[in-house]
């Protein structure tokens, strides 16, 4: 569980006003580490908001993977698979996470 910014911020202004690590952390009952990331991204950054998670794709590009499809639309999963160098359950749910439907329609 993440601490909010404005708890952040109290416990880098309480810091700032002279305190030790040692007192900080038993006042607001903070990790030592915490503490000193905190720190850190207030002198780097100049602020204490959550960093935004920036998530992968390991294996699968999505626009790739789209575009296999539309050339290849007959291809089996085994053979989209083997295409990408993953499973097939793989490539079931990377087709499902991007709504790409297998069902041919007349």
């Amino acid at each position: 569980m993440a601490y909010e910014k404005k708890y952040r911020e109290r416990v880098i202004a309480y810091r700032e006003e002279g305190h030790t690590l040692e007192e900080t952390k038993k006042v607001y009952k903070v990790a030592f580490s915490t503490i000193g990331r905190w720190e850190h991204q207030w002198k780097e950054e100049g602020h204490l908001a959550r960093k935004e998670l920036k998530r992968a794709h390991k294996k699968i590009d999505p626009e790739k993977l789209t575009q296999y499809i539309k050339e290849h639309p007959d291809a089996y999963l085994i053979e989209i698979a083997e295409a990408f160098e993953c499973s097939d359950s793989a490539i079931s749910k990377a087709c499902k996470r991007l709504k790409i439907t297998r069902k041919k329609r007349r």
